[in-house]
């Protein structure tokens, strides 16, 4: 199976052991030179609203079940997939 990165930034993530929908793919982890995908990363709801924090799902690929034409079945519980993205901020001099 091959597919474009460009078509798996169109779909949407979902949760199989729960249903949970968990976003959709905005980047992937490639391993280079071989060109191997490693995980893709999906953007968490923010759990409390915080300026320049968000986090993140880390799906690994041999997490993923199915990709189908609108969306991908991943077998994870998204707790423990949930990576914490730096702050972002100016650095007070």
């Amino acid at each position: 199976m091959s597919c474009k990165f460009t078509e798996l930034h169109c779909k949407e993530v979902i949760c199989i052991s729960d249903g949970r929908r968990l976003g959709f793919v905005t980047d992937a982890i490639v391993k280079l030179p071989e060109g191997r995908v490693l995980s893709i990363l999906v953007p968490a709801a923010p759990r409390f609203p915080q300026i320049g924090r968000r986090d993140e799902f880390l799906i690994p690929w041999e997490c993923i079940r199915k990709i189908g034409p609108d969306i991908i079945l991943v077998d994870i519980k998204p707790d423990q997939c949930r990576i914490s993205r730096p702050r972002l901020g100016f650095p007070l001099c």
